[in-house]
């Protein structure tokens, strides 16, 4: 296929010089489409073949305008670059040109040093707001902010997977301008800027495509959201395929993380969207493929992806932190100290055993590299699936925190933290929509009955307790306070370590193994890509473990007065020199 340009990019509103707009929309539905403008005029646009109806128009950036179906109906457009106010109504014609870079010479950071911050940008105050955000965070030694899914959606507040116009970024958090600002200014800090993209779904609110194009949606498959997506269709996988293209190449994001596309029943489409990627973006710029996958695939992370996010680490480190072995814990309750282990020996868990829930899940992963798992301790799922939103310095000891934050940002694997993880923010972080009417009362009724599995929450009365999403005291509340701590100061230290010891020899680095030294206590090696060895001894348990120290600590914490003991609730981080073992 040939390469995409400005120009060739089928949907939307795509403006040919300062003063001419061509509009094209698929509506294979439709008898009579036109193009509205704000000004009152109208104009009929001409079919084309396979259900295509496209008209140039003589209109600059800036101009409002809505599609019109059949007479009947005004519609946004499904591919609006940017919406006046709302999901619902007038869609803003965007100069995609009109930005001027400074930082064009930007050409990305290596996979391998990557430390990801993943943040919401309503809950940080929009676009500007973060912005201020970024000399800390590159002081702080993060080298990429994860923006959770700018999408438009309906009202001014979600966590982003209800957007129903993708090619929009929500216009609540500010101007698409402002947004390529924030990206220009991180590059300036020399920090990446990685977007989630919800290619799985489009919300239950302002999504009009089956009205007019019931060929997107496959009605015979079910998605936890509805009918699946039809990427079997040419123009649907191009509407994706050049979403994730415009956000590489016009916004010069520099990575990209699907989310759940374990619910994309389609691995030619994952597969072609990481080769289009690939042959589009210039050669020599880094850009960075991302998973979330339920499924465990490691045979994606070989050529197409560079990593998955590992719920697997995440899943055996709270309950090992936390002894909480609820709903989806429950797979991670027996045995959790040898799961902790196989993880951090091998990548996943879970590859290719039965679940609780009886089914097989994963694939086997220990050929790929530590470098292919992105690991944390919390993010925004974790803290947001909680009824609560309790962020995980509230539910363990922190001493124990403290030693599984060591693990988490001197291991191999890409290190991922959450906005206010970095001085234990004591905001919670809660579910939170603006859905209205019989809408909002379904999502409020539905997030409660998701906890009806919860020990604290199978008596009714005790699910009322459970935030609205809806209300904005939800949202207020989500809100983090993020002043300097002693915790922060924690993060800098292991951020400094990483950098120094860990990041420049990743390329090449291979697990040599984790074994159980007792209940709650591993210890696990890796052989860095210079011929070092790193190895990790860590004790999440209330008792000392006989573990000897080597002369070649680079980290402690508690600090050990018996060399050869772990202390409870403890961490100890070796790197023994090439040719030298343990």
């Amino acid at each position: 296929m040939p390469l995409r340009t400005l120009e060739t990019w089928p949907h939307g509103a795509l403006m040919l010089d300062a003063q001419h707009t061509r509009f094209a929309l698929w509506a294979p539905d439709a008898f009579y489409v036109s193009v509205e403008l704000q000004e009152g005029k109208s104009v009929a646009m001409l079919p084309q073949a396979d259900g295509w109806f496209e008209v140039e128009i003589a209109c600059p950036a800036g101009t409002l305008y809505r599609f019109n179906i059949d007479g009947e109906r005004d519609v946004p457009d499904p591919a609006s670059r940017a919406q006046a106010l709302d999901v619902h109504g007038w869609s803003r014609v965007v100069d995609p040109l009109a930005y001027q870079w400074q930082h064009s010479h930007w050409q990305g950071r290596p996979w391998h040093e990557a430390v990801i911050y993943e943040l919401h940008v309503g809950a940080m105050g929009g676009y500007a707001e973060v912005e201020k955000h970024l000399p800390r965070l590159a002081e702080l030694g993060v080298t990429a902010i994860e923006l959770m899914p700018l999408a438009q959606f309906p009202g001014e507040r979600n966590w982003g997977y209800d957007g129903v116009l993708p090619y929009a970024p929500q216009a609540t958090y500010g101007s698409p301008e402002q947004l390529k600002h924030l990206i220009d200014s991180a590059h300036g800090h020399g920090l990446a800027v990685i977007l989630d993209v919800v290619y799985n779904h489009f919300g239950p609110d302002g999504n009009y495509l089956g009205q007019y194009a019931k060929g997107f949606f496959q009605e015979d498959v079910h998605t936890p959201w509805g009918a699946g997506i039809d990427f079997e269709r040419r123009e649907v996988r191009d509407f994706f395929l050049d979403n994730a293209l415009m956000w590489l190449l016009e916004y010069r994001f520099d990575g990209l993380r699907l989310d759940a596309v374990h619910a994309i029943d389609n691995p030619g489409f994952l597969q072609e969207l990481a080769q289009r990627v690939r042959q589009q973006v210039d050669t020599g710029r880094h850009v960075w493929l991302v998973l979330e996958n339920e499924l465990n695939q490691a045979g994606l992370l070989k050529h197409d992806f560079d990593a998955q996010w590992n719920d697997d680490f995440h899943n055996v480190l709270h309950v090992l932190l936390t002894g909480e072995t609820d709903a989806y814990y429950s797979d991670f309750a027996e045995q959790p100290t040898a799961k902790l282990a196989r993880c951090l020996g091998e990548g996943f868990i879970y590859q290719g055993q039965p679940t609780r829930h009886g089914h097989a899940r994963g694939e086997p992963s220990g050929e790929l590299p530590p470098t292919a798992f992105v690991a944390f301790l919390q993010n925004h799922d974790q803290i947001g699936n909680r009824a609560l939103g309790e962020r995980l310095h509230q539910l363990c000891p922190p001493q124990a925190l403290k030693a599984a934050t060591a693990l988490l940002l001197l291991s191999p694997m890409i290190p991922l933290m959450f906005m206010g993880d970095e001085v234990n923010a004591p905001e919670p972080f809660l579910f939170f929509t603006d859905h209205h009417g019989e809408l909002a009362e379904a999502v409020r009724e539905g997030r409660r009955n998701e906890f009806a599995d919860f020990a604290a929450f199978h008596d009714p009365e005790q699910r009322e307790r459970i935030p609205d999403p809806n209300a904005l005291t939800t949202f207020l509340q989500s809100r983090p306070t993020l002043a300097e701590n002693e915790r922060a100061q924690l993060y800098r230290h292991l951020l400094s370590l990483r950098h120094q010891y860990v990041v420049p020899h990743l390329p090449g680095s291979v697990p040599l193994g984790a074994q159980v030294l007792a209940d709650g206590a591993v210890t696990a090696r890796w052989r860095l890509g210079n011929g070092s060895m790193l190895q990790i001894d860590l004790n999440l348990s209330a008792e000392p473990v006989d573990q000897q120290a080597s002369p070649h600590v680079i980290f402690q914490t508690p600090a050990d007065p018996a060399a050869a003991q772990l202390p409870p609730f403890s961490a100890r981080v070796s790197l023994f020199p090439a040719g030298e073992q343990s």
